[in-house]
């Protein structure tokens, strides 16, 4: 299955200029000059096809993996716009998932929400690489404004599911 990742860490819109998808593995240098590197995965589900998650990893190219961390979309609320509307159980082995199954013309990850994995992925970058992240400040601070806008009111009296 061909994943579109370089779509996918496109919509994560993160700051680091030198940066490469390789597959379905996002490859940056965050700090110029430095010699550590942040190494992104998808993380695998039990069923096939299926992801749950990303992994960060932070390689140096003598010592290998120094640090790793998962983070998943069920976590960061990558998935929970989407699974309220289509009325997901909590126990549904789909929820925070996304797979090679979609909508013709639309990415296996349509109506991801970002944020909360983006905030995620900031706090954990920013130990190993302090200041990769000031030259996307402004860009941030829009695109939560545009993303965490409340619902409308519902009127008295309507019914909600």
């Amino acid at each position: 299955m061909s994943l579109h990742a370089d779509e996918f860490f496109a919509e994560l819109r993160l700051p680091f200029h030198d940066h490469a998808v390789v597959g379905n593995t996002y490859l940056a240098a965050p700090t110029p000059g430095a010699h550590l590197r942040l190494r992104i995965d998808f993380t695998r589900t039990t069923y096939a096809d299926t992801y749950g998650g990303i992994r960060l990893a932070v390689v140096h190219p003598d010592r290998g993996e120094i640090d790793a961390v998962a983070l998943s979309f069920l976590d960061h609320g990558t998935f929970d716009r989407r699974d309220m509307a289509s009325n997901r159980p909590l126990d549904n082995s789909t929820r925070a998932t996304f797979n090679k199954h979609h909508r013709p013309g639309q990415p296996p990850w349509a109506e991801a929400e970002f944020v909360g994995l983006r905030d995620a992925i900031e706090q954990y970058t920013t130990v190993w690489f302090p200041g990769a992240w000031t030259a996307s400040a402004p860009n941030r601070a829009a695109a939560r404004s545009a993303h965490m806008a409340p619902a409308p009111p519902t009127p008295r009296g309507a019914r909600t599911r």
